[in-house]
């Protein structure tokens, strides 16, 4: 069976290989593919692999040999899942392999806000400090996390993961969750679970791990934002349209959020008008807490173990 990556740049850029997949079938590797480009790309594949390369109804019905749709990620939001089923196509994704570095990445945002360790860095370069009068320098507030309250909406696997950092921190931990009967913890009353609308109101750091659905776009807008602590900080590296960009953006300009720190955006990459990107106290990477070596390897061996499965009969991380 003919394999085709769509857009396989993201996942190696060449510090890996696509061996182990070669290995099972003819197999072509696109770096990135444009929407008009799939029908001919894929035309004769019956195994398809896709990041962020959308094959919606009308896709999928250009191609009819189409078996099997593996996405390279976990969120699997860019597949037309009710037409796939209908197609009799498998679609499967790749759940938890980036679990550790994304709860890095949360905490390697929050540091660098707290101690601002870039900032001094080039204050030191720019002779900031040779020619101070004191053995130290420091020209910005430092935060120090011991404490404080830190929010976790959503308790998967990057939200438990998250919480048990913070906690390392000396922080006192609350969660929000739609299943907390689901979670050994919080049954167990380790951490206590409130609320959305409490979360946001009592908590001086907050980190969303939430998946997006209708009822969790914009769940960080306007009416939120103000019942918010002042100078809380906000941190989002799970999807971008969990924030109403515009509101909080706002907030950041008025001074009611201290500061957001974020790896994603509703948009990606993002437009120069996103009112993001001139907002204060904002820092802001381009959608990297998934991208670690270590991290992208474990995709890698997922993706191929996914295909190697559905070549045996028995499909494996299917999600239709």
């Amino acid at each position: 069976m003919k394999i085709v990556v769509l857009d396989g740049h993201t996942l190696n850029d060449g510090d890996l290989s696509w061996q182990a997949l070669e290995t099972l079938g003819p197999c072509t590797v696109y770096p990135r593919t444009a929407p008009q480009q799939v029908a001919e790309r894929c035309a004769d594949a019956e195994l398809v692999l896709t990041n962020k390369v959308v094959l919606d109804a009308q896709q999928l019905q250009a191609l009819p040999r189409l078996r099997y749709i593996g996405v390279l990620a976990t969120g699997y939001n860019v597949v037309d899942l009710e037409a796939a089923r209908r197609q009799g196509i498998v679609v499967t994704n790749v759940p938890a392999y980036s679990t550790d570095s994304v709860a890095q990445m949360v905490f390697a945002l929050l540091l660098e806000w707290c101690q601002q360790v870039g900032h001094h860095n080039r204050r030191v370069h720019e002779g900031a400090w040779s020619g101070c009068v004191d053995f130290t320098f420091r020209d910005t507030p430092l935060l120090e996390l011991a404490g404080k309250t830190f929010g976790v909406v959503g308790f998967g696997q990057i939200g438990a993961a998250v919480t048990r950092i913070a906690q390392a921190f000396g922080m006192n931990v609350l969660v929000s969750t739609r299943t907390p009967a689901d979670h050994p913890e919080l049954v167990q009353g380790r951490y206590p679970v409130v609320s959305v609308d409490e979360l946001f109101q009592q908590s001086d750091v907050i980190s969303l791990h939430c998946p997006l659905t209708a009822e969790t776009s914009r769940l960080v807008n306007g009416e939120r934002l103000a019942g918010m602590k002042a100078g809380a900080i906000l941190i989002n590296t799970g999807r971008g349209p969990l924030l109403d960009e515009q509101a909080v953006a706002d907030a950041l300009q008025r001074g009611q959020l201290g500061a957001l720190l974020v790896d994603v955006l509703s948009t990606e990459p993002p437009g120069a008008d996103n009112p993001l990107l001139t907002a204060p106290n904002c820092l802001i990477t381009p959608h990297i807490a998934w991208a670690t070596l270590a991290a992208r390897q474990r995709l890698m061996a997922t993706v191929v173990a996914n295909v190697r499965a559905f070549l045996a009969g028995t499909p494996q991380n299917q999600v239709n």
